[in-house]
């Protein structure tokens, strides 16, 4: 195992493409401008799987992640969803009722900032309790018990349910941000630079988190990063992204060891030579 990661022959032989795709891609294309977005984008996720986005600022990914999100209308393509509750669902042709749904159960989106993601005026068990009663849940005993096995799952201390987000260091606003979406137990995670702007050895303990918790819980994962190394440690296989196209795509330790695109090259050069 390479970096804590499974790098057996069976997922080398795309283990995955058993099972049918819980998310599939077809053709998108959203630009704001010429060079600014994405186009034709296509590809298949399958449950289990983690898929990193990677490339420059500006090239794309967070505009192709907001769209595969819902959170952006293309303006081409179409995304089939696999739902538990809806069976197959075309993303921009189901109604916003729908949407809200896989939002509050089925998925989560894990901000750069969590401070998107958290509302800071409450305490962090009540951020936790509130994905939870979005799903019915109305039993306050059985919140706040929930709440804080996922402050215990992410390593924050039980005794600081009650305190704000706003109390909480950068790397704990992470943590808190991350139970907040994985106590539905979602299928599918959006995640948008998960570790930006940490500290080197706070992103370190975050990422080791991460895999941890994408693995016990058989999470299928979106994640856009500039970071390779970021890439290497949780992606399954990368789609590297250069003005708004794919331009190369593929297993993540064949991308990063023998990249073929001269993009791809100049990206893990520039990152060796740092």
């Amino acid at each position: 195992m390479k970096g804590g990661k499974d790098t057996s022959a069976e997922r080398q032989a795309g283990k995955w493409q058993d099972d049918a795709p819980l998310l599939s891609v077809r053709d998108i294309c959203k630009f704001y401008a010429p060079g600014k977005g994405c186009g034709d984008v296509s590809f298949d996720l399958y449950p289990g799987e983690v898929l990193g986005i990677v490339g420059e600022s500006g090239s794309g990914k967070s505009t192709l992640l907001s769209t595969l999100s819902a959170r952006l209308q293309p303006d081409s393509g179409q995304v089939i969803y696999n739902s538990a509750q809806f069976g197959e669902l075309d993303l921009y042709a189901c109604d916003e009722a729908e949407r809200r749904v896989l939002m509050r159960s089925e998925w989560g989106i894990v901000h750069q900032h969590a401070r998107d993601g958290l509302r800071m005026n409450v305490s962090a068990g009540a951020n936790i309790g509130e994905r939870l009663m979005a799903v019915g849940e109305r039993h306050y005993g059985s919140i706040r018990e929930k709440a804080e096995e996922w402050l215990t799952a992410v390593e924050i201390d039980t005794g600081r349910i009650d305190d704000r987000p706003s109390q909480f260091s950068g790397g704990m606003q992470q943590r808190l941000q991350i139970a907040r979406n994985l106590v539905t137990h979602p299928k599918l995670i959006f995640m948008d630079e998960p570790t930006g702007g940490l500290d080197v050895s706070v992103q370190a303990r975050l990422l080791d988190l991460l895999r941890n918790l994408v693995s016990q819980l058989g999470l299928s994962v979106i994640i856009v990063t500039h970071d390779l190394a970021v890439a290497r440690l949780l992606a399954h296989r990368l789609m590297v992204m250069r003005r708004g196209e794919v331009v190369e795509t593929g297993l993540t330790d064949q991308v990063l060891d023998d990249p073929q695109h001269p993009y791809t090259q100049l990206l893990v050069s520039s990152i060796l030579q740092n």
